[in-house]
């Protein structure tokens, strides 16, 4: 639309469009709005929707993810997710914590841990995905309940994984809801959380391409839900040094195709500790809008990913070096005072 457009011609856009039975995701910029249209181009002329009052210009977008195209939307998106936390823009974001939620003492000793080190997202896994049926499931919505203990106790947004559909209820008090790689391609789970505005945390699959992983958020997108983050947390290669290998070129090859924020998970991708620290700081480098790494206070004895996971004192160390890395790559961390 012309940055003159009022509020009555975008009305009168979106009508004509709904009326041919295309879908309208209206996106407002700081000077104008684009109006994105999806539907059967046929039914209906450019010339007819150019020729109306405060219409600019009609551009097809070429893309097979129309909502999460950059043809559609120019800037980057910032997904709010609460307490004036934001992920994507012009600073870094930091989820941590543990991969599992163990007992509230172990979850709210690692949240008061890495708040104080400059996370700004507590992460914890109440329901736990494992390749192995005799591993710790996880505690459910037991664990949902430490996680809401724990923001209120740290003031931070939460995130976990949700696994089936049937949990959705189990997560309407979590700030964001993570879809694990096993299930990014669960389409009927992706379309159901496309009808709420809750932020999706979505991960790549384990062997899936970049355009697979936008196709996903374009499941959830195309149900009226446009607060997507994307993560890149490794893919199943031959190398068997690493769980996965971390595909930091997703990065900014994500950035030249979506307007998405992109986060990094170094702990999945490596399976490592020891790794975790360099490529963090590599994926910082990169460009990517948030990391993901888990913290757990004793490592040795975690029901779940000790391997990869931090000690406090390890990640206030890497988020040290993390926090002048970003101030250097302009785009500082959001810290929580």
């Amino acid at each position: 639309m012309k940055e003159s457009a009022s509020a009555k011609e975008i009305e009168s856009v979106e009508k004509l469009l709904a009326e041919f039975g295309f879908q309208t995701h209206p996106i407002q910029g700081e000077k104008k709005t684009v109006i994105g249209a999806i539907g059967d181009k046929r039914l209906l002329s450019m010339n007819q929707i150019l020729t109306m009052d405060g219409v600019e210009n009609v551009v097809p977008i070429m893309k097979p993810y129309k909502l999460a195209s950059k043809e559609l939307h120019k800037e980057p998106s910032v997904i709010e997710i609460g307490h004036g936390i934001t992920v994507g823009g012009k600073q870094l974001a930091v989820f941590a914590g543990p991969c599992a939620i163990e007992s509230q003492e172990q979850f709210t000793t690692v949240s008061k841990a890495v708040k104080a080190s400059g996370a700004n997202i507590l992460r914890g896994g109440a329901f736990k995905p494992r390749s192995s049926p005799y591993s710790f499931q996880g505690l459910g919505k037991e664990g949902i309940d430490l996680l809401i203990q724990a923001r209120k106790i740290t003031g931070l947004p939460i995130v976990t994984e949700i696994m089936d559909l049937s949990d959705l209820d189990c997560f309407a008090d979590v700030d964001v809801v993570q879809v694990g790689a096993r299930n990014m391609q669960n389409f009927t789970l992706l379309k159901a959380l496309g009808r709420s505005d809750k932020p999706v945390l979505l991960k790549r699959g384990l062997s899936s391409t970049l355009q697979e992983l936008l196709m996903s958020a374009e499941y959830i997108m195309s149900e009226g839900n446009q607060n997507v983050i994307l993560c890149e947390r490794g893919i199943r290669t031959f190398e068997p040094a690493t769980r996965n290998t971390l595909d930091l070129s997703a990065v900014p090859l994500l950035q030249q195709k979506t307007h998405l924020p992109i986060t990094v998970d170094p702990s999945h991708a490596t399976g490592i500790a020891s790794l975790v620290e360099p490529m963090a700081l590599c994926a910082v480098t990169a460009g990517c809008d948030a990391l993901e790494i888990e913290v757990h206070n004793d490592p040795k004895n975690a029901w779940s990913d000790g391997a990869q996971s931090l000690t406090p004192a390890q990640f206030a160390e890497t988020m040290k070096k993390v926090k002048a890395l970003s101030e250097f790559m302009g785009k500082p961390l959001d810290v929580n005072e």
